[in-house]
């Protein structure tokens, strides 16, 4: 068996990394080549996956590797629903990324309202937070804290690679309402100057 040239190499890293099936101009907006030159790479990698555990299969005009025929008893469906993260939970997750450990009393002042009970369970469940130790304070409060789970959900080699508040003014993602209240701030103190 020959080793594969660049133009299949690429077509397979690039039908492997689909999360859907993929249509031959689709697979041509990553890999240069014209439409019989693609088709033959795709060809010559159902060929070579032919008998494996996995095949790459043409499905009306699209393709995409799945399990072969034959080994589909061997392997159990567990699709997990992805949990859509409700407000409450982004501003927490948020919080809590940004201030760890915090308590949920910190959350709580930062946020302005009372976190519902559920809320950090979600989180946790998520294993994006972890309990981080007791605060040395009356009632030895709880503190929490973001997991490597967190940093590879979001692709983060650490916590400093969060955005800063230039980067989220950048990409639009912070409300007018927290803009105006930012430049409320600002007209204060320059006020006192």
């Amino acid at each position: 068996m020959t080793p594969p040239d660049d133009r299949v190499r690429a077509i397979e890293a690039v039908l492997f990394a689909a999360t859907e099936p993929l249509t031959l101009d689709t697979i041509r907006a990553h890999v240069a080549g014209t439409p019989n030159e693609v088709r033959e790479c795709l060809d010559r990698l159902a060929a070579d996956y032919a008998g494996r555990g996995i095949n790459l299969v043409r499905r009306g005009d699209r393709w995409l590797f799945q399990t072969a025929a034959d080994l589909a008893h061997l392997l159990r469906r567990q699709r997990e629903e992805p949990r859509r993260l409700s407000r409450a939970g982004i501003e927490t997750l948020a919080i809590i990324a940004y201030h760890e450990p915090v308590t949920r009393a910190e959350i709580e002042a930062i946020r302005g309202v009372v976190i519902s009970k559920g809320t950090i369970d979600v989180l946790m469940e998520a294993g994006w937070v972890r309990p981080a130790g007791r605060r040395e304070a009356p009632g030895r409060p709880l503190t929490y804290a973001t997991t490597p789970g967190f940093l590879a959900h979001f692709g983060l080699e650490s916590r400093r690679d969060l955005p800063g508040i230039d980067d989220l003014r950048a990409t639009g993602l912070l409300d007018p309402v927290d803009l105006a209240i930012e430049a409320l701030e600002v007209e204060k103190t320059g006020e006192g100057d």
